[in-house]
Formats: C-alpha cells, structure tokens, sequence
C-alpha cells in the first residue's frame, strides 16, 4: 500500500528513487547547516560541524536495507571523517571542489551507473552531479539555480532534516518503508 505522500509522487521521480543502489551527498549544506565553526586546540583553530541526528538514522537505515551512503566535499574536515565513521559510509571523498572525478571513480569501483545513484547537493559546484545522478537532488535551500535543475527538491533545509527525506523517499519507493515501522513497533495494532 502505498503512503499518501507517494501517492502524490509524479511517476517518473518514484521511478528513479526505486532505483537508486548508492546515495552520495556533499557536506556542507547539505549534512550541516552551512555553518562553519572553529575552535582552538592548544592555540590551534579546529573545524566543527554539526550534523542532524534525524539525517543519521535516515543514512543508517540505507545502509541496513543495502544502500550504500558516501560523501564528495570541497572541504576537509576531521568531523566528517568521524561521522562518515559513525554512520559506515562507504566513500568519503574530501577535498574536491571539482567533484567529477570523485564520482567517476565511484561509479566504477561500484560497478554502477549513474542511473543507480542519488546525489544530493546545494550549490553550484554539485550541478555536475546532480544532472548526472539518477535521482538529482537539491536541498530546500539550495541554490535556485541548482533546484532547477534537479529532480526533486527537499522540503527541508540542509541540515535540517533533508537527507532524512531523501532517505525516506528511497526507502519508501523501494518497498522497505512498512518494514522499518515494523522494526520499530510504528504501526498501529488493530
């Protein structure tokens, strides 16, 4: 049976959500709020990021289903190496701002094609990705150049619960969505 909200899907994004195998995301903007802190270890500055717990267990239960998770950033931060640690992705690319190579080189270990992928960005420098990806995707609020191109555009904010709704979307359009409410005792006994 399927949820009201992908009954008001349009066919073609239920369509290339159903697909999806893989599931990559920048950082910046996207896992966080943009917002970048520094502060000082032993007079040294160090880069903090915050990361949404609602996003994780989006990732976690991708991965339990099968669906492999991963990061391509412009940045290098010692806190997406941990989360990325936490939450098992299975890439973590920093440190490309041209972020196409990355992602060729992915595909191939993978053995996918871009048809199998989502990627989910919020600037200019995701485009690329974005229109390549199976499943294109921009957070709520992205850049509009970039909403318009991609396939389907969160209700939330980066880092606030967009990859969630990715995480949900894939999930639900690959059948897995009644199970996880089961796992976790969410359906109403009759």
């Amino acid at each position: 049976m399927l949820t009201k909200d992908l009954q008001m899907l349009p066919a073609h994004i239920f369509s290339k959500a159903s697909k999806v195998k893989l599931l990559l995301m920048d950082v910046d903007g996207v896992l966080t709020d943009s917002t970048i802190l520094y502060i000082t270890d032993n007079g040294k500055p160090v880069e903090c990021k915050g990361f949404n717990s609602k996003d994780g267990l989006g990732l976690y239960l991708l991965n339990q289903y099968g669906i492999s998770t991963g990061v391509i950033s412009g940045r290098v931060s010692p806190s997406v190496e941990e989360r990325a640690r936490i939450l098992k992705f299975k890439h973590v690319y920093q440190g490309h701002m041209d972020k196409q190579e990355a992602f060729d080189k992915i595909l191939a270990e993978e053995k996918l094609d871009a048809s199998e992928v989502a990627f989910v960005g919020d600037d200019f420098h995701d485009g690329p990705l974005v229109v390549q990806s199976g499943l294109g995707v921009a957070v709520g609020n992205a850049a509009e150049e970039l909403k318009s191109v991609a396939d389907y555009v969160t209700k939330s904010s980066g880092g606030a619960g967009a990859v969630r709704e990715v995480c949900e979307l894939i999930l639900k359009t690959q059948g897995y969505w009644e199970d996880v409410l089961n796992k976790y005792q969410l359906v109403k006994k009759r």
